[in-house]
């Protein structure tokens, strides 16, 4: 029987461990600010997409008062009301 071949554990000298010391921390943080940096992105263009839209019943610059009454006598004659019973 052979007895088994021991192999020397290299030690890096201080300089290299902070230099990939440092590189980690960099990347870490990178990965860190491109993942903030993507999720305001995608929280800004769904805001955008999903605003939402309203409809009022004021009048433009000059506009007539019985437009804007006809326009709601209008509007309340083409609504019937739904009950939804869930």
């Amino acid at each position: 029987m052979t007895t088994p071949v021991l192999q020397t554990h290299e030690t890096l000298c201080p300089q290299a461990e902070e230099v990939i010391s440092t590189a980690l921390i960099a990347v870490v943080i990178t990965v860190v600010s491109f993942t903030l940096l993507s999720v305001v992105t995608l929280i800004f263009l769904y805001l955008h997409k999903n605003k939402g839209s309203y409809v009022t019943y004021e009048p433009a610059e000059g506009g007539e008062p019985s437009a804007v009454l006809q326009m709601e006598s209008d509007s309340a004659k083409g609504r019937e009301k739904e009950e939804y019973f869930i």
